[in-house]
């Protein structure tokens, strides 16, 4: 069997059983390491404070009241009066999915098509929970020219006891502060307990069946690292694990939601569902006691927005794994790392993934050079190869026998080209992902009709240009002397150029470019070798 069709089949499943395990992943029961055992509460029932303020019922509904426009240079936002939820956020820098005109929602709580709140709240007697009102001064708060910073003020009273829950919106970042202040008043000390929070239905924000994406839960410590839960994982196996540090999150394709509390504030994250499509995943951490007279500052923070590697990282430890390149981390965070120098330098994300395909193809040539080397020599021996076949017919023994000595006597190894190709396979899959994965292409445009890189050809000229060039690949390899194989061989480019009509436009310039680069190498070194026979045919090679 022709080990370059071999090698590509390999390369093409391996891309198929990524986006398998990327489906497997999202619907795989939560892994568990011996820390997180160590601090797991045994019981698989969230706290009754944890859960006394929020209804978990078949009928579940948001409650709602007057709404407070925030507007800052990033963000358009809702906040309600009923608990100060952030029930809706507009990202003014990144289009809707469907819409070049529309921005992208990344929070509402209009239930259809999902529901998706940052909520917070306050355990203990007489104090705020998230179904409770707060008052503000007024109802539209907008960043001003010249001003960084946007503070939106929510008060609640109740015998003596003050809660500010203060919003403060920065120029030109994702991450919000939410801190409270609470000031008792009363005669009597209070020991609060505060709790951070995301509520998502399981319907809305799933990828589509090709190319599947993770929405669902996250969660980050120093002890147990990034970790991914299913909707169906709150259900079946709630998180309940006691933490030094670390923030939960919501993930979806591209976007993340995340709270982190206050830094050295012991915390407990779990997760539940509400009712039959509704989940949520959150915090919760004791406060100090707060005395009669005294007041206590409680800060925490909230980001909410693209996935860009700067601003994860920049934000919170750990929070950059939320672009999750899997067991290829390794080798895709360099390689996003340099595609993304490339763009500093030529300002076009489609020209940056060709560059980068022409260095990784440099870095590989000679590996690759020896791989396409063994090849070009088997199809120099293809005819003859025939030939044993006809003479040999069915005897599949002595097939095999003089097929090896001839290989022996040409002095060729047949699975010569297989180990430097397999060695390029994970880079060449860790920049699959990382194409994937990058919210940085998503509606960045290349050419022409190429608006969205992140999006599927719409004219499908870069999938067709794909299909072509794995075409031509297979007429530069050698036919196998197995007809059935033969055909199979024939007709493989063709069912795999199909996957490529749903592809991001991104992924296909890049496996069209490597094409394109493999097939002048194969066609440079088929020349060569074919060279070298005819030569030696002639009797003009030296021995």
């Amino acid at each position: 069997m022709d080990t370059r069709r071999l090698i590509l089949f390999v390369i093409f499943s391996m891309s198929i059983l990524l986006l398998w395990e990327a489906w497997q992943r999202e619907h795989a029961p939560v892994a568990t390491n011996a820390q997180t055992i160590e601090n797991t509460v045994t019981t698989n029932q969230p706290t009754q404070e944890a859960t006394q303020s929020l209804p978990i019922a078949a009928d579940f509904k948001l409650a709602k009241g007057s709404r407070i426009q925030v507007s800052t240079d990033v963000y358009k936002a809702e906040i309600d009066m009923v608990g100060g939820d952030l029930r809706r956020v507009e990202l003014l820098n990144h289009r809707a999915a469907d819409n070049d005109k529309s921005n992208f929602i990344l929070m509402d709580d209009a239930a259809n098509p999902m529901v998706y709140v940052a909520q917070t709240g306050l355990l203990g007697t007489g104090l705020p929970s998230h179904n409770e009102a707060f008052t503000s001064e007024t109802s539209s708060y907008q960043l001003q020219e010249g001003k960084d910073v946007l503070e939106v003020r929510l008060n609640w009273q109740n015998n003596g006891i003050s809660v500010d829950k203060i919003y403060t919106f920065h120029r030109n970042s994702y991450a919000i502060d939410v801190n409270y202040e609470i000031k008792n008043n009363s005669t009597v000390a209070i020991s609060p307990k505060v709790y951070y929070q995301i509520v998502h239905d399981s319907k809305s924000n799933q990828g589509s069946a090709l190319m599947p994406t993770f929405t669902g839960g996250a969660y980050y410590t120093e002890a147990t690292k990034f970790n991914k839960l299913a909707f169906g994982d709150m259900e079946k196996s709630p998180l309940n694990i006691n933490a030094k540090d670390g923030w939960v999150g919501l993930l979806q394709h591209y976007f993340v939601s995340a709270w982190i509390p206050k830094a050295g504030l012991e915390r407990q994250f779990y997760t539940d569902k509400l009712s039959d499509n509704m989940y949520r995943i959150g915090t919760k951490s004791a406060l100090t006691e707060i005395a009669p007279g005294a007041s206590l500052t409680v800060p925490a923070r909230l980001f909410s927005g693209p996935q860009t590697k700067h601003d994860l990282t920049a934000t919170a430890p750990g929070l950059e794994y939320t672009v999750d390149y899997g067991w290829l981390t390794i080798i895709a965070t360099p390689l996003f790392w340099l595609l993304s120098k490339i763009h500093a330098l030529v300002g076009n994300w489609g020209v940056a993934i060709i560059l980068l395909t022409l260095l990784l193809k440099a870095a590989f040539f000679r590996l690759s050079a020896s791989g396409y080397r063994s090849m070009a020599q088997m199809r120099e021996l293809a005819p003859r190869l025939q030939s044993m076949k006809e003479k040999f017919g069915d005897d599949r023994q002595k097939m095999q026998t003089a097929m090896m000595e001839l290989y022996k006597t040409e002095k060729i190894n047949p699975m010569g080209g297989c180990f430097p190709i397999l060695i390029q396979i994970p880079v060449f899959i860790a920049l699959y992902w990382v194409l994937l994965g990058s919210v940085e292409l998503r509606h960045a445009p290349f050419f022409g009709w190429i608006k969205d890189l992140s999006a599927i050809d719409p004219y499908y000229v870069l999938p067709i240009l794909m299909g072509a060039s794995m075409l031509l690949q297979t007429k530069l390899n050698p036919v196998p002397t197995d007809p059935i194989q033969a055909k199979v061989m024939t007709w493989m480019p063709v069912i795999f150029s199909v996957f490529f009509f749903f592809f991001p436009a991104g992924l296909v310039l890049y496996w069209l470019v490597n094409n394109v680069l493999s097939i002048a190498q194969q066609w440079h070194i088929n020349k060569m070798i074919h060279a070298e026979a005819v030569a030696k045919k002639q009797g003009h090679v030296k021995k």
